[in-house]
């Protein structure tokens, strides 16, 4: 295959004036979008959303974790996000006797707040376009792997200086595929304390089935507070630690929405692919989807049924349980919306029309004719590789023991070297021996042993006898395909499907333990499944992602070429953006507590509404934040989100925090690829309920006392 060779040298300026409620924006360039977003009702200047040269609303959100975002709601670190956001906190926090998720839990002062180790909050100090310092001394001529060395180097180079002296943490990301890169200055702090959340009844109402649908009911929301040292810098956890002092925070708004409403969404969306290709996008529908789909569905099943008759096991595997659900969920809705809208079809078209404009001379001939054949070769020959990986990820990784025994893979590399460290071998040992205290709390021996035949032998049968990893080889050779036999003989036979056998392993650990774990029938099965994917299926994931890198780049360097006219924004990356539009509707639906006791005469698992709540609607009990004589709970609007979006403060015209952005709709999750304003829309949480809920439903009212609540 032809060899790609970039940088390629161009000359083209991204246009960042928005024209639509569509784009992810970011935030340095918001100034760009100033007139279009007051045009359609913004109050604030672009200066009140982001600056560095005083306190902005950039200054009140954060990535929450990994992978969410929160946002400061008092001038004493109070900060809001989604209760499925702060999930796996408050699942770690609960037992049988005290079963927050059930229950929920409120703090009733700062002594009470719950401390989440190795959760972090980080807030962007700044951000610069650093393009041309990264690309300093990248020769057009280097290969993909070369220009890659060469970036890399640069950047760690950037990032180096950009914190020196400093407590920050910095990172470069790319933007237009690869195209434009920027700096990310940014402040991570280490102690976030769980303050409230409400009970599951409410928090995850409606459940699966209510997830990525519309209307929505769900209380979607949970309440932490950062800690900093006594110079409000970034600290470990300590008792003395006091509430962080933020430089901006949100004012709370209780003065409701309306249709029509301008409205914007501040966050760190997560991963978008609005340029991908219809080869792309036809592999992600016809393979990626439908393996994931059905693999999770089958490991729901099994956690379903085996939660409902344990309330220790709905505790151990409810975060799980609602991981496995959201993404499955999700792709069901993407294949659905895709399907409307004939996007694959949609793109072969657009694709024909690149083909002809590249052939109007001979320089864009050169430039860009080649690209969609180059896809389409290289797109036949990932097709299996995609396939092997998938079922890896969903079927091979489809039972915990597997993750779990392959965690001792590093220790036993460290004890087959000639100079062992002792002192490194000992800090192997004692991570293990913390991660098998956390894993062996949230794990049930019978549910695993029923996902790991089923998902076996899914993985087992993606492959032909000829390329079966040597592991799944001995269910066919020693067990011939007794997938109940050997699932007997493996959990019966392992130390590490027991906490006291592997507890034992690890006490006193000497290299001559290291046998025992080699032998060990889940180690030896993890280790062939992980030997077999870095040897047989990585390598080639790598070749064609690496031409693939280089397509993508010079493709869109041609769209942008070719329509010089059309606004282009780049896709979400997990760095802050800013996303606009209108409160919407998307079928006219009560969305006040009126339809959720609507719902409740369904008699689904996911539509119990808890008693307090009842007594609160009976009475019409609804304070200051009642309207019309019933409780709003969501409301519905035009703004591009995506993953990552969960949590983020949705914000009126006067930049006051009037909801808590928490989901999609289900046919508009096809956005991540093809966003269709007609189809996409963002589900809020209404903050009116969230007051609510704190106030009447949980007596918190310390925490409103708190906040600026704006009229």
């Amino acid at each position: 295959m032809k060899k790609i060779f970039l940088l390629l040298s161009f000359a083209f300026i991204f246009n960042l004036f928005s024209v639509a409620d569509e784009g992810m924006w970011i935030p340095l360039f918001i100034k760009n979008n100033e007139s279009r977003m007051k045009g359609m009702g913004m109050k604030i200047s672009a200066d009140d959303i982001y600056s560095t040269n005083h306190s902005s609303l950039k200054d009140a959100v954060v990535l929450f974790g990994r992978g969410c975002t929160g946002e400061l709601i008092s001038d004493e670190g109070l900060l809001i996000t989604n209760h499925h956001c702060g999930y796996s906190q408050i699942q770690a926090h609960s037992t049988l006797e005290n079963d927050y998720l059930k229950n929920g839990f409120w703090a009733q002062n700062r002594k009470e707040e719950l401390v989440n180790k190795g959760l972090t909050v980080t807030f962007l100090v700044r951000m610069e376009d650093v393009t041309d310092l990264v690309l300093r001394n990248v020769d057009p001529k280097l290969t993909e792997a070369e220009r890659a060395k060469a970036v890399e180097k640069n950047i760690k180079k950037i990032c180096d200086e950009a914190v020196k002296g400093t407590h920050y943490q910095a990172v470069i990301k790319d933007f237009y595929n690869g195209n434009q890169y920027f700096l990310f200055v940014n402040e991570v702090f280490k102690d976030v304390r769980l303050v409230g959340a409400p009970p599951s009844s409410i928090g995850k109402f409606g459940g699966d089935a209510d997830n990525w649908m519309w209307p929505r009911h769900t209380g979607d929301f949970s309440i932490f507070r950062i800690y900093a040292g006594k110079d409000n810098k970034p600290a470990e956890y300590a008792p003395d630690n006091v509430p962080y002092k933020p430089a901006k925070s949100f004012p709370v708004s209780i003065k409701g929405v309306e249709k029509g409403d301008f409205t914007f969404v501040y966050g760190f969306p997560g991963t978008t692919n609005q340029f991908a290709t219809s080869y792309e996008v036809e592999l992600i529908k016809e393979l990626e989807n439908p393996i994931a789909i059905n693999m999770r569905d089958m490991r729901l099943k099994i956690i379903d049924a085996r939660s409902k008759g344990s309330d220790l096991i709905r505790i151990q595997y409810a975060a799980k349980y609602a991981n496995i659900a959201n993404g499955w969920k999700k792709w069901i809705g993407e294949n659905r919306g895709l399907q409307k809208l004939r996007t694959i079809d949609n793109k072969k078209k657009f694709e024909q029309a690149f083909e002809e404009w590249s052939l109007q001379n001979d320089a864009l001939k050169k430039k860009y004719y080649y690209i969609l054949p180059m896809y389409k070769d290289i797109y036949t020959q990932l097709y299996n590789s995609r396939r092997a990986l998938k079922y890896f990820i969903e079927a091979g990784l489809g039972s915990e023991i597997i993750g779990f025994a392959w965690k001792f893979n590093n220790l036993v590399k460290l004890s087959h070297q000639k100079n062992a460290d002792a002192k490194e071998i000992e800090k192997a040992v004692q991570l293990l021996q913390a991660t098998t205290e956390e894993y062996f709390k949230n794990y049930d021996l019978e549910t695993d042993r029923l996902l790991f035949i089923n998902t076996m032998k899914a993985y087992y049968n993606s492959y032909n006898n000829e390329n079966l990893p040597a592991g799944l080889a001995k269910i066919r050779d020693a067990f011939k395909e007794d997938f109940n036999g050997y699932t007997d003989f493996l959990f019966s036979k392992s130390a590490l499907a027991s906490k006291n056998k592997t507890m034992a392993l690890l006490d006193g650990y000497q290299i001559k333990k290291l046998k025992k774990i080699e032998k060990d029938p889940a180690f030896v099965l993890a280790s062939s499944l992980f030997t077999h994917y870095f040897d047989k299926v990585y390598p080639d994931l790598i070749r064609y992602e690496d031409q693939l890198d280089s397509l993508n780049r010079i493709y869109l360097q041609g769209l942008i070429e070719m329509q010089n006219e059309k606004t282009f924004y780049p896709d979400a990356n997990l760095t802050l953006r800013v996303t606009y539009g209108k409160v919407d509707d998307y079928f006219p639906f009560d969305t006040t507590l009126d339809g959720i006791f609507e719902k409740e005469k369904l008699e689904y698992d996911d539509y119990q509404v808890h008693p307090k709540l009842r007594e609160l609607y009976n009475a019409r009990d609804f304070g200051r934040y009642g309207k019309n004589n019933t409780m709003p709970v969501c409301f519905i609007a035009s703004n591009h989100t995506t993953g990552g979006n969960s949590g983020s403060p949705v914000i009126n015209a006067e930049g006051q925090l009037i909801g808590i952005n928490f989901d999609r709709n289900w046919e508009g999750t096809m956005s991540d690829l093809n966003y269709d304003a007609s189809q996409c829309r963002n589900i809020s949480l209404d903050m009116r309920y969230v007051l609510f809920i704190i106030d009447k439903f949980a007596g918190a009212g310390h925490l409103i006392d708190e906040m600026k609540i704006v009229q």
